[in-house]
């Protein structure tokens, strides 16, 4: 069976236009602070902890929605979903732009990642309902498009903003709700999906709830160990026992509930699990990346906001004409394997480079490296989703896609947060032994990179030990006729 065998083209970009806007908006939020956050933490008094926390609480809060949202799309229609997650993500922007001090603004950006993960999620569920696998590198030019001028357009954006006296960095936050209510206008005009209920679907609230602890506080503990208390301490026992326990209550729960939040059977997939490995570098990449390269252009370089956008443009350059030219060769091959190697193998390389940096590194160098981690992450972020809606039935699709973008959004919220954290002790270190501040931080920018190349690694691994796959020409896994007896029954 065709993916939209009673859709022309043109209807399915009509489709796509809206899902495309909410997506834009979304990942705007998400770059568009990073060359802001220096100007923003000064005029509320934030510390460098709580810099750090604007990025995670919304990687974290993301990630948490990522795979509720994931759930409910396997119950409900995913449009009114979608529309429900541009909605909180509204609130959460107008929150963040009237927020007086740093622990308001972590709070609103909190809401503000919920918003961002369920529409991300919900968006490439929606895509995988509307169109084969096969034939989704037709459509990849679109989608490449949308993130890559979000991504290259956030951090100029929101240079320009806050280097404009008459805006302020209030307009970072305000400037995307008027996209949001055209995208919920569109959505509600042209996106009409059919529900492939599954009965009896349940969600795993506790799952959640202990997963979302766990995590949380063993972010805290990075952020503020060997800092507000020592390494060897009560403080340190606390956070780190508490948070094991409460990963190993989670599993427990997971193993046994009927519907886990991370389904444990799927992991079990040599695909899904190597689909997931390979998502947390990529995850790890994608805002590791850009937090962390924004800041060394301000701060080491001596950029201004907007300057710093503009020198990230060879990285999203990469990201660009990586993924359409990856996808359009997705779709006339069919094949996944070559380009997630390819892909993550040009991920660690540019990371290894970018661990050369200091304060004196050739810009061009710097161009070059950014260029392979950019083309690294357009060759991995979708494909590695990809890989796991080719093996799953329509009904799955919501929790399976869900589940890869839950860990990628995971690694990417720990990333930041060590990173960071990693980042802050070798800064001040370096400035307690009396190194100029800028010198100090771009070796330590340097030494973070280095562990990203790591982490990166372990996504060559993942690629090279996938299975060989050809990527089906149907919207779902079983047989046609199977899928249209669950239409049927919805009737």
């Amino acid at each position: 069976m065709s993916s939209s065998p009673d859709r022309t083209h043109r209807q399915i970009l009509e489709a796509l236009s809206g899902l495309l806007l909410a997506l834009f908006v979304s990942t705007l939020a998400s770059t568009v602070v990073s060359t802001a956050l220096p100007r923003m933490l000064c005029v509320l008094r934030g510390s460098p902890t709580q810099y750090t926390w604007v990025v995670t609480a919304t990687l974290l809060a993301a990630t948490v929605a990522t795979p509720i949202f994931g759930k409910l799309a396997d119950l409900f229609s995913k449009r009114t979903l979608i529309q429900i997650a541009v909605l909180i993500f509204i609130a959460g922007s107008i929150a963040a732009g009237l927020s007086q001090n740093a622990g308001q603004l972590i709070a609103a950006r909190a809401l503000q990642g919920v918003g961002v993960g369920a529409v991300q999620t919900l968006v490439n569920i929606a895509i995988g309902a509307l169109v084969s696998p096969r034939e989704r590198g037709r459509y990849a030019g679109y989608l490449s498009s949308v993130t890559s001028i979000s991504t290259i357009g956030g951090p100029l954006l929101g240079g320009f903003i806050v280097d404009t006296s008459w805006l302020g960095w209030r307009w970072c936050f305000f400037v995307g709700i008027p996209v949001a209510i055209v995208a919920l206008i569109i959505l509600q005009l042209t996106l009409r999906l059919p529900i492939y209920r599954r009965d009896n679907v349940k969600i795993d609230y506790w799952g959640a709830t202990l997963i979302t602890a766990g995590v949380s506080l063993l972010l805290i503990w990075v952020s503020f160990v060997d800092d507000a208390f020592a390494w060897a301490s009560w403080q340190t026992a606390a956070m780190v026992g508490g948070s094991i326990l409460l990963l190993g209550v989670a599993l427990w729960v997971e193993s046994r509930v009927s519907e886990p939040i991370v389904p444990l059977r799927a992991i079990r997939q040599r695909a899904t699990a190597l689909a997931i490995l390979g998502s947390l570098a990529a995850g790890t990449a994608m805002y590791g990346a850009t937090v962390f390269l924004t800041q060394y252009f301000q701060i080491s370089r001596g950029h201004t906001p907007t300057e710093a956008g503009l020198l990230t443009i060879p990285m999203m350059a990469g990201i660009l004409i990586s993924s359409i030219v990856g996808g359009r060769l997705v779709t006339r091959t069919g094949k996944l394997k070559p380009f997630l190697i390819t892909g993550t193998i040009a991920l660690t390389a540019g990371f290894v480079i970018l661990g050369l940096l200091d304060q004196h590194t050739p810009m061009p160098l710097i161009g070059f490296a950014m260029v392979l981690v950019g083309a690294g992450v357009g060759l991995t972020l979708q494909n590695f989703v990809l890989v796991v809606q080719n093996a799953v039935a329509l009904t799955d699709i919501g929790a399976a896609s869900a589940t890869v973008v839950f860990f990628r959004s995971l690694g990417g919220t720990v990333g930041v947060a060590v990173l960071g954290a990693v980042l802050a002790r070798q800064v001040g270190a370096g400035t307690a032994d009396g190194v100029p501040p800028a010198t100090a931080y771009g070796d330590a920018t340097g030494h973070v990179f280095l562990i990203s190349a790591a982490v990166a690694v372990v996504g060559v691994v993942a690629a090279l030990l996938l299975k060989p796959i050809t990527l089906r020409t149907n919207a779902d896994a079983r047989k046609p006729q199977a899928m249209e007896a669950v239409v049927k029954s919805q009737k």
